[in-house]
């Protein structure tokens, strides 16, 4: 499976995000001069060699009107006389009678970019203004286009949607982010580390403080993580084939970079608790039952083998797969709906194919259809009810419907 890998420990900010990304590409540079050509207004990008701590890596220079902005400064500066005097008066009366919501529309609707990355630019925009709206008590629709760090914030988050889509993975993995501590100051004083805003888009986030003094993660950072991320933790086990190191421009004591590597993960492995018990006294019917009940109770698997037991009586044997963390709460379950006296344990490894879910389109009806991926196999298989639902109405076998299902999406 194409997995992306997004390691955080050194916060997250639009423009390193995007420099690691570009350099996952094979022509990085050439992708600079797409991202020139998008047509948003003033700004420019320039992918240049940059170095920390000795990494070697790339910095993503983001120039509006020529000048160089400051993502850490503009993230806070929520008033707007303090763009018109960053830009000059005549640009920012250009968009003056927009709302924040529109004016990120307008420079979407104008650019060249897809329909699909522009949907993920303005659910970042999305993201940031809603934060800011809850910390400033702010109305979303009255949040302004400045609030969220001006063009540059707005050219890093286009950058990164359309990199995403470029690079296109099945599986987004981001490392816990380091937010750094203190405090930053901006229009409205000083504020703590992570300013609010990072704090309100970072909740349900694995994060931390870090030894580092300094604003690490920025809200256009956090916004983008919080978009694409599918999960968050420790970097899987994978086959890396590229990995881009996207450098900040301050410097401090650690790397001041965001390391994004993609690869393929294979199936994973894991293990499981496996339950038995012999059953001589009970009739098919409550086996049944029983069998039912334990899926309930959160099984992975139940299914019964006929044995022989003592003085050759015909018996069955109930098997119950689960979690290890399942396995009390099952076997008392076992206990309960079956009238066996004992249960026999067994941890044991097991090797699974990832799993995900995609939906299709036949005819008028929505079908849903599992894919499994790993250890360089690769199954697709229409769910049941869905496949059954198909085959009823069009009056044909289980398999013909599949099948029928399968060779409309070519």
């Amino acid at each position: 499976m194409k997995t992306l890998y997004i390691e955080c420990s050194m916060g997250a900010a639009g423009d390193m995000l995007a420099a690691a990304l570009m350099q996952l590409l094979p022509e990085p540079e050439r992708f600079a001069e797409r991202l020139n050509s998008l047509g948003i207004p003033a700004v420019r990008y320039a992918l240049e060699p940059s170095e920390k701590c000795g990494i070697r890596g790339a910095h993503l220079s983001v120039t509006v009107d020529g000048k160089e902005e400051d993502e850490y400064l503009h993230a806070h500066n929520h008033h707007e006389h303090a763009h018109e005097h960053e830009h000059g008066h005549h640009h920012d009366h250009e968009h003056h009678h927009h709302s924040g919501l529109h004016e990120i529309e307008h420079i979407l609707h104008h650019s060249a970019l897809s329909e699909r990355t522009a949907a993920s630019v303005l659910g970042v925009y999305k993201i940031i203004a809603e934060a800011e709206s809850a910390v400033h008590g702010v109305p979303v629709e009255l949040v302004h286009f400045h609030e969220v760090g001006a063009l540059d914030a707005v050219a890093d988050i286009a950058a990164v949607c359309l990199l995403m889509e470029e690079i296109s993975p099945e599986r987004v993995v981001v490392s816990p982010i380091n937010t750094g501590f203190g405090h930053v100051r901006c229009a409205h004083g000083i504020l703590p580390v992570p300013a609010p805003a990072t704090a309100k888009i970072l909740e349900g986030i694995p994060s931390y403080s870090g030894r580092i003094e300094g604003e690490l993660c920025t809200p256009t950072g956090a916004a983008l993580i919080r978009h694409f991320a599918g999960e968050f933790g420790n970097m899987p086990v994978m086959t890396v084939q590229k990995i881009g190191c996207g450098m900040g421009k301050k410097d401090f004591e650690a790397a001041n970079c965001v390391r994004a590597m993609l690869g393929e993960t294979e199936g994973t492995s894991d293990s499981v608790a496996e339950l038995s018990c012999n059953i001589d006294d009970m009739t098919a019917e409550e086996i049944g039952f029983a069998c039912e009940r334990l899926y309930d109770a959160g099984a992975l698997e139940v299914f019964t083998t006929p044995c022989t037991m003592k003085k050759s009586r015909p018996g069955t044997v109930l098997t119950v797969l689960c979690t290890p963390s399942d396995k009390n709460k099952l076997a008392a379950a076992i206990f309960k709906y079956t009238e066996t006296l004992g249960i026999r344990e067994c941890i044991k490894q097991r090797y699974t194919l990832s799993r995900r879910a995609e939906e299709l389109e036949f005819g008028s009806e929505k079908l849903s259809r599992k894919v499994s991926e790993g250890f360089g196999i690769s199954r697709k298989k229409i769910e049941y009810d869905d496949a059954a639902r198909v085959a009823r109405e069009l009056d044909i076998s289980l398999r013909d419907a599949r099948k029928r299902a399968e060779e409309e999406q070519k």
